[in-house]
């Protein structure tokens, strides 16, 4: 049996939204509020991040929003940049509420961030993307990590999804290629994390410098899937559903931990676990981009299969993961046995998301609470109603002076403003089911 998405409501299956929207509860009137701060989000984007003087975009803005002139750009931040202005533009296209002046500004934003990427972070002779350029546009770090490759995927394919850009296309595919040809582990399975600019092999496998340096992550993992999740939204080939099958596989196989219901962070090439800790944050984040995924392939053996794993994902995070009231907690330490209270901006975003999408699958009325209380959490604590965005730690955990940047090499309008435009799709969709249903229970209740 073979379900597509174009047989689903878009990120919703149809049972369980049937069966939420017969429970007589409304979310509805969260969509203003929702709507209101995703407009909010792309504006102050609009008005801070943009490199009038070296091109494409600042590599960081403070907190306070004081552009840091001499700093890198990450082509992780572009990539999230590019993907984030395509978003916006197609989800508003068509919202009439929403003035057609504002949708070509973030078009225009779109185009200039694929036009820096290809210009710039793009590598002419061996292909893929650049880690890093200083900030007048020159070379800084030519490794490939595989998952810069996979936020690249995820950009172009979403430019062309609103553009039409056969160029695009062609780059999301080539990247996509060069992952599959060089990134994967023939041997044991997997994605290795990095190899050198010409793709050979590399010592230090590293993201970042708090990151252990292990072969392979989850956190690769999870971000090749959400890539070829799009590009197989965009082009449904049987090359790219046999790469996702395998990324499904080796995620929930090797990367989801049965006996502890989390996800293993770092592993070595055999796939032995030498994490360190949980993380909850990733734990929601994996669940509904699994979810995603399994939707989006439409087999409905891989999606019976490990749907179960989605659920467990969401459950360990509501039960083990969630602090004061009512933030999703960063880590669990394995060697001090503890919790850690910070909780940061992707975390409280990706917990918005995944929440109500366990509520969705589930209608278990823990999940819409839990979506409840993060939302209030993050107005009251995570946003920064002064000068705009969200901040990197909550305030409760951290004081402004310490917070780092608001834009940086990590920070983009990717987790928050992804949360929002998710969110308003699926109480949208909620809502519209819920309206048809009243207004058949009203003609029965009439003609009856």
């Amino acid at each position: 049996m073979k379900v597509t998405a174009a047989d689903n409501i878009e990120g919703i299956y149809p049972m369980q939204v049937a069966s939420i929207a017969h429970s007589g509860i409304d979310l509805s009137r969260y969509l203003p509020e929702f709507r209101r701060h995703l407009r909010h989000i792309a504006e102050w984007w609009k008005s801070h991040a943009v490199d009038t003087k070296n091109g494409g975009f600042l590599g960081e803005v403070s907190v306070t929003c004081n552009p840091v002139p001499h700093a890198d750009k990450s082509i992780v931040l572009n990539a999230r940049i590019l993907w984030f202005f395509s978003e916006i533009s197609l989800l508003m296209q068509d919202d009439p509420e929403v003035d057609a002046s504002n949708i070509e500004e973030y078009r225009q934003l779109a185009t200039r961030a694929f036009d820096y990427l290809t210009a710039k972070f793009h590598d002419p002779v061996s292909g893929g993307a650049f880690w890093s350029l200083d900030y007048t546009g020159k070379l800084k770090e030519g490794k490939k990590q595989t998952y810069a490759q996979a936020f690249c995927i995820y950009a172009y394919a979403n430019y062309y999804r609103l553009t039409g850009d056969a160029v695009a296309l062609d780059l999301a595919l080539s990247y996509f290629r060069l992952i599959e040809r060089h990134c994967v582990d023939r041997k044991l399975g997997g994605y290795l994390e990095a190899v050198t600019r010409e793709w050979q092999p590399v010592s230090d496998y590293r993201l970042s410098d708090k990151d252990l340096n292990a072969p392979k992550t989850m956190n690769n993992h999870l971000h090749v899937l959400e890539a070829y999740t799009l590009l197989y939204r965009v082009v449904p080939t049987e090359e790219v559903a046999l790469a996702m099958k395998s990324s499904i596989d080796w995620f929930c196989e090797k990367i989801y931990n049965r006996e502890s219901g989390h996800l293993r962070l770092f592993l070595q090439d055999d796939w032995r676990d030498v994490s360190a800790s949980y993380s909850y944050g990733h734990d929601i984040e994996g669940s509904w981009l699994l979810a995603e995924a399994l939707e989006v392939l439409g087999d409905f053996s891989y999606r019976e299969k490990y749907q179960p794993i989605v659920e467990a994902l969401g459950r360990s995070c509501m039960e083990e993961g969630v602090g004061y009231l009512g933030k999703v907690l960063d880590t669990f330490d394995f060697n001090a046995q503890c919790r850690h209270l910070d909780s940061e901006w992707w975390v409280q975003a990706e917990a918005l998301v995944g929440f109500l999408n366990m509520w969705q699958m589930t209608g278990d009325p823990r999940f819409k609470t839990a979506f409840e209380k993060v939302w209030k959490f993050i107005k009251n604590h995570q946003i920064d109603w002064e000068h705009g965005e969200w901040l990197y730690y909550a305030s409760l955990d951290r004081l402004k002076e310490h917070q780092g940047y608001k834009l940086g090499f990590w920070k983009g309008p990717y987790h928050n403003g992804r949360a929002m435009m998710e969110v308003l799709r699926r109480l949208g969709d909620i809502a519209a089911l819920t309206k048809t249903q009243r207004s058949e229970q009203k003609r029965n209740a009439t003609t009856s």
